[in-house]
């Protein structure tokens, strides 16, 4: 597969186009610092007590149906009545008895105090620029451009092919890498309005003093620790996103795809009909 850094005389003579505009690439590297650090204070949050319910209250020790703990010195992580040995990951590790130790918490002590005050000054940042982004994208037309699916695009045969494609690794070429496939369209529209609204409202349904404001909420989520598991749950779809969109970078090519979302600009791959 000929890729960006493929020195071959074919790929170097692809035009080079600029596919990515500066307020998106803004956007997605504030997105990458903030997402990162709430994922991490986040982490020293739920570290004060690694439990997880459903319900209005059910903060009880008898009722979670997930808690990540430690047995002597061997960490577990239980879901339901499913119990796996985590020791020197989650639970138990030789620096820490905490759930998540020290190397993926902000900070890198406990202090539930400065978790907080880290998660909330990047909730506001993330609040912010979403707002930005989502003006941004309806006036330039970034939506209905960019992301929207095209009426064959959402065709289930069409999204079928596309599967297939990537798990194949064949990834577009030519014209056709100028756009986003339909599976990143449809990944880019969850986290932009599904991930995003759902952490920060059931973010919203945990604090006492906004369930005074807005007691609504408690009655969508179905209470505080319902909300509190959503929000672990949206925690962790934001982590599986962005593992599998570092293993696509590496995949398509990781210097391309690094200077597009760096610079703007982006080399066509070899079109695979003009490869030897």
């Amino acid at each position: 597969m000929v890729t960006s850094q493929d020195p071959s005389p074919a790929a170097q003579s692809q035009p080079l186009v600029y596919r990515t505009r500066l307020p998106v690439r803004i956007w997605h590297w504030t997105n990458a610092v903030t997402i990162f650090a709430m994922l991490m204070s986040g982490a020293t949050i739920f570290n004060a007590h690694p439990r997880l319910y459903w319900g209005k209250y059910g903060a009880t020790f008898e009722t979670p149906w997930l808690e990540i703990g430690r047995q002597g010195q061997q960490g577990f992580l239980r879901l339901g009545n499913l119990q796996f040995d985590t020791t020197g990951f989650l639970g138990w590790t030789e620096h820490s008895t905490r759930a998540f130790p020290p190397l993926v918490t902000i900070p890198n002590y406990y202090s539930l105090a400065e978790g907080r005050q880290w998660h909330f000054f990047f909730a506001w940042v993330l609040v912010i620029s979403l707002t930005l982004f989502v003006i941004y994208a309806l006036f330039s037309k970034h939506l209905s451009r960019d992301l929207a699916l095209k009426p064959e695009e959402r065709k289930l045969a069409h999204l079928w092919h596309d599967i297939k494609e990537h798990a194949r690794l064949r990834f577009p070429t030519g014209e056709a890498a100028k756009a986003y496939n339909p599976l990143q369209k449809i990944a880019y529209l969850g986290v932009i309005f599904v991930l995003i609204p759902l952490v920060v409202l059931t973010g919203m349904t945990m604090s006492p003093t906004l369930n005074a404001a807005f007691p609504w909420l408690l009655d969508i989520f179905g209470g505080r620790q319902s909300a509190r598991s959503i929000h672990f749950l949206c925690a962790t779809g934001f982590l599986a996103f962005i593992l599998i969109h570092l293993l696509m970078v590496l995949l398509a090519g990781p210097f391309n795809e690094l200077r597009s979302i760096v610079t703007g600009w982006y080399r066509l791959p070899t079109p695979r009909k003009e490869r030897p």
